[in-house]
């Protein structure tokens, strides 16, 4: 069935009088906060994990506040347990030696649903014990995707439908009468999914939202997780990785841009990750494969970053070929990627290049580790056969591994491609049958 978008260039308004936003993660919180005592949600700062982790608790500690963080500074385990639970426990990096006591109160006590935790560094940094390895299951939660803005959560995810309805052609998937123009896309990416810009502020208030964000990560956020950086080498780095975003540049190419030597740039590459506003996407190769580059694939977590550290508006995007691809496919990446963590499927998530640079596949979308789906991402409204050639050489390599082919394109119609690839607007990720 087809459904009504509510878009103007791709910007999707949020329905008024509904307080919070269903995200794709929800039934997968509840079902696993039932099932197992603690859980730990893991996100850039502003992904909206606290929001989500609230309505889940009885009590809610802010860990980042120093009057709420004192008790837990002084005496963990004491702290704990004068709470009623669940509890959240929010931003949990600010008091390191917490996880400790939830180990502890995880051994000693019983029952499921009892510690809710967020965090905006990753937990299992070099150098640090790790003490929930078995008791706290860990979740990420991403920014906004359109599917959550359109208030969509409750459809198929869009990779399970490649997996099961693709065969049946272009009519298996809905594409909205009002589907974003190419600008719309660029708007809807430079919008990006950090909740409080993508729901109440106009494009020029997001961008000046963002460079505070970006602001504060390069400096406070990043200084407090490592030793002290210099900002500005740091903010440099940050622009060369967001020149090249959906891109496999090498650490030293990145280096030499940013005018620093390998070693930092080594070290501002696991700074980023660890703070995830940096993504890698791992190479595929399979058995039948054997020429295949390994090397990751660099991402920024939300294209909107990217255009604020260059400092891009609509017609700055559309004016460089180069990076209008980049953003768009960025933009593609950051709208499946919270599907991984969905569905019956397990599906993990790489690219692929030969060493040549004949044939390269934006996406490889491996289905319990048999079955692939192959995307790729086009900032075109009229894909042609030739954007699937390097998709139909992978469906020659894998026989009846090969489940789906797909060129999302910017263009308004879903159609047959070529005879094993179909050609899907982007915006049919979110439309999706109920």
């Amino acid at each position: 069935m087809m459904h009504q978008g509510t878009c103007k260039r791709g910007i999707v308004a949020p329905v008024p009088g509904l307080s919070y936003l269903p995200r794709l993660l929800d039934p997968q919180i509840e079902d696993l906060f039932e099932a197992f005592p603690a859980l730990m949600l893991t996100g850039a700062r502003a992904t909206g994990k606290t929001t989500t982790a609230r309505r889940h608790v009885k009590t809610v500690v802010r860990l980042d506040r120093e009057d709420e963080a004192a008790a837990f500074r002084a005496d963990p385990d004491a702290a704990l347990a004068a709470l009623p639970e669940p509890i959240l426990l929010d931003e949990w990096q600010s008091v390191p030696g917490l996880l400790g006591a939830v180990k502890r109160a995880v051994d000693d006590g019983s029952g499921t649903g009892r510690f809710l935790l967020t965090g905006s560094v990753n937990a299992g940094l070099a150098g640090q014990p790790w003490p929930g390895t078995g008791r706290i299951l860990t979740l990420h939660v991403e920014g906004l995707t359109e599917r959550e803005v359109a208030r969509r959560t409750a459809g198929t995810p869009f990779l399970t439908r490649l997996a099961t309805t693709a065969p049946e052609g272009p009519a298996a998937f809905d594409v909205p009468p009002d589907a974003p123009d190419l600008l719309g896309y660029v708007e809807l990416a430079l919008r990006g999914g950090f909740p409080e810009p993508a729901l109440a502020l106009d494009l020029s208030q997001t961008a000046r939202w963002l460079e505070g964000y970006l602001s504060q990560l390069l400096s406070r956020d990043a200084a407090g997780l490592d030793r002290p950086r210099d900002p500005a080498l740091l903010r440099r780095y940050f622009e060369a990785v967001a020149l090249n975003t959906a891109g496999l540049p090498s650490r030293a190419t990145l280096a030499e841009v940013a005018d620093i030597d390998a070693r930092t740039a080594q070290a501002y590459d696991r700074l980023l990750t660890n703070l995830f506003v940096l993504d890698w996407l791992p190479a595929w190769s399979g058995n039948r494969l054997k020429r295949l580059t390994r090397g990751a694939k660099r991402y920024l977590a939300d294209p909107s970053l990217a255009a604020a550290a260059l400092g891009l508006d609509g017609t700055a995007v559309l004016r460089d070929g180069n990076l209008l691809g980049r953003l768009i496919e960025t933009f593609a990446i950051a709208q499946l990627r919270p599907e991984a963590q969905l569905g019956p499927h397990a599906p993990r998530l790489y690219h692929l290049r030969d060493r040549n640079g004949r044939f390269e596949i934006d996406l490889v979308v491996e289905l319990g580790g048999r079955d692939v789906i192959a995307i790729e991402v086009k900032a075109t409204a009229t894909p042609k056969p030739a954007d699937a050639r390097h998709i139909e050489w992978l469906r020659d390599q894998l026989g009846d591994r090969f489940r789906a082919g797909v060129v999302l394109h910017t263009g308004p119609r879903a159609f047959q491609l070529t005879e094993h690839v179909l050609a899907l607007p982007i915006c049919s990720i979110w439309s999706l049958s109920e």
